[in-house]
């Protein structure tokens, strides 16, 4: 089976660079073109957008100022993915890889990865799995468990390495 699109899931962590390395390998191997992409979530900066009714006494203006406070560390995190996606990008380009990158922000990051692959029209999708089990994955969610069960197209998971 050969790969002509190679859409890989990004973040800047360790899995993060083992994805990007196994799908340059891969790229190599089947002559094709690269997406790198990330998903900016409220999610990935470690809280959720819970919105609160103002009826409930919430003063309005600073219930304004915490969904803007949001709004601009989601800019800020949208900002420093763009920097980390252009580095892993100009290492692609570097070893003869043609790559692309892109970055969204929304609320589900698996449902945003599936999207962005099929509008994109990639045969293949590479991404990275923590390995949560249980009740962090029961509140937390998996990703990798989305895609792969939501997917157009083949999807290669890459395992976090425990120590």
């Amino acid at each position: 089976m050969s790969f002509k699109k190679i859409f890989a899931a990004l973040d800047d962590s360790d899995l993060g660079h083992s994805v990007f390395d196994q799908t340059i390998e891969l790229a190599l191997a089947n002559r094709a073109d690269v997406m790198l992409f990330h998903c900016v979530t409220a999610s990935s900066m470690g809280e959720t957008a819970v919105p609160i009714p103002v009826d409930l006494g919430m003063n309005v203006q600073l219930m304004e100022q915490a969904y803007q406070a949001q709004y601009l560390e989601l800019e800020r995190q949208v900002q420093y993915a763009r920097k980390f996606l252009q580095n892993y990008c100009d290492a692609a380009a570097s070893r003869g890889v043609q790559v692309e990158f892109d970055c969204k922000m929304d609320g589900d990051a698996g449902q945003c990865i599936c999207e962005a692959s099929q509008n994109w029209g990639a045969d293949l999708i590479v991404l990275g799995r923590r390995g949560r089990t249980g009740l962090a994955e029961a509140f937390l969610g998996s990703v990798s468990n989305h895609v792969v069960h939501r997917a157009a197209s083949s999807v290669l998971v890459i395992q976090e390495l425990k120590d």
